[in-house]
């Protein structure tokens, strides 16, 4: 392991040297970078960060050199996640390309598609939005009515998808479409590459509880596909699908951990809101559900560890499926115990009077709902886990 170790050093060298002061700091929503032509740097501290880290390869580390990539392995990528995480690094690019598209184009796409879309990504070029849910098709997503004809040399496409995040900022959006419906459903779905400035296609913002409108009902109406945009086969969509999801439910399940909101730790917050009585928290009820939850995420920590080393080391596990799961549950349960840790003080929602970390409390806790639905929920991922996991019965016997 000494290799691993000299390239900790070489890795934490480089940082020291090349990221900014300002960009070792929490960061807010206005200072995230998205991308995309419609994007922009909130700093030229941030245009400087994401440029090193872009020539360095480590925007995407684990991803192809010919695309942009730094072609590292699983375990030197944590390393520089790791060490990013020491100097409190921000995150120098975000994007749904980057954390669910890529992987898939990488697994199912074709050269081309390849050359066009991942080194775009990866240089901030493109946006992308995801199209998968629709007014009728959310969980049992298979279901989905959203229509692509075949027109020889396109496809014409008619429907709408709901949930699309910051669909109305974003270049491309990847969409689940019919393309055949007189088969079993999963087997009648292609997997589409659309451009959002395609004639035809509008969005909508949808407001949401927590005060903010990051997604969008998105239409299309007549809009012309190239068939160089299908990726993998015609009909065979539903397998991009699920690769996908692999990578959207890893990213739910590690949501708090490069969360842009400053909201303080549980145990933190205990500290600043509760009385204590000779070092313990007096109020024995809470005492014990600090207790749960500080075991509960020590658990997924290992977890966590253990599904990587798993990978690296080319095991296949059934750990993965029950990650987004156990992830966003717990971020339910850090809001709620939040909540009850600040009493009044987790209360406020805007106005003077309280501190942006207890305003932003009660705001991620709205927002914790909403994570065990969205990749599928809860319900859903219990029962892929009683399914592919546990090999349980799908119905009972009589």
């Amino acid at each position: 392991m000494q290799d691993l170790d000299e390239f900790r050093q070489e890795v934490r060298q480089w940082l020291e040297a090349n990221c900014p002061p300002s960009q070792r700091q929490p960061i807010t929503p206005p200072e995230q970078y998205w991308g995309g032509r419609r994007g922009s740097f909130p700093s030229e501290d941030a245009r400087i960060w994401f440029e090193r880290m872009r020539d360095r390869g480590w925007i995407a580390p684990d991803w192809p050199t010919r695309y942009g990539g730094g072609g590292l392995s699983d375990r030197e990528s944590r390393v520089i996640k790791q060490e990013m995480q020491r100097i409190r690094a921000r995150t120098p690019l975000y994007g749904i390309g980057l954390w669910m598209l890529g992987p898939a184009l990488l697994e199912y796409g074709n050269e081309a598609q390849k050359q066009r879309h991942i080194r775009a990504i990866i240089n901030g070029e493109s946006r992308w939005a995801q199209g998968y849910s629709e007014p009728g098709a959310g969980s049992d997503l298979a279901s989905l009515q959203c229509r692509a004809q075949d027109m020889g040399d396109h496809f014409l496409v008619n429907g709408s998808k709901i949930w699309t995040t910051a669909a109305d900022k974003c270049d491309w959006i990847f969409c689940l479409v019919r393309t055949n419906t007189e088969v079993k459903k999963q087997e009648g779905i292609s997997f589409l590459l659309i451009d959002m400035d395609d004639p035809g296609i509008s969005t909508t913002p949808i407001a949401l509880i927590s005060g903010e409108s990051e997604f969008c009902q998105t239409f299309f109406d007549n809009v012309k596909v190239p068939k160089e945009n299908l990726v993998g086969e015609l009909n065979k969509g539903w397998s991009v699908a699920k690769a996908l999801l692999v990578h959207e439910r890893k990213l739910m399940a590690e949501m708090g951990s490069d969360s842009p909101r400053k909201v303080v730790a549980p145990n933190e917050a205990a500290r600043k809101y509760l009385e204590f009585d000779n070092g313990r928290i007096t109020d024995a009820q809470l005492r014990s559900d600090l207790v749960d939850y500080n075991m509960q995420m020590h658990a997924i920590a290992l977890t966590h560890f253990r599904t990587f080393e798993e990978k690296a080391s080319g095991v296949r596990s059934a750990a993965p499926l029950a990650m987004k799961y156990l992830g966003t549950e717990a971020e339910k349960t850090k809001s709620e115990l939040l909540l009850a840790i600040m009493g009044s003080r987790g209360l406020g929602w805007e106005g003077e009077g309280f501190t942006t970390e207890e305003l932003d409390t009660l705001r991620l806790w709205a927002m914790s709902k909403a994570m065990t639905i969205a990749g599928g929920s809860s319900e859903i991922q219990l029962n892929v886990i009683a399914k592919s996991v546990l090999e349980l019965p799908q119905q009972a016997e009589k």
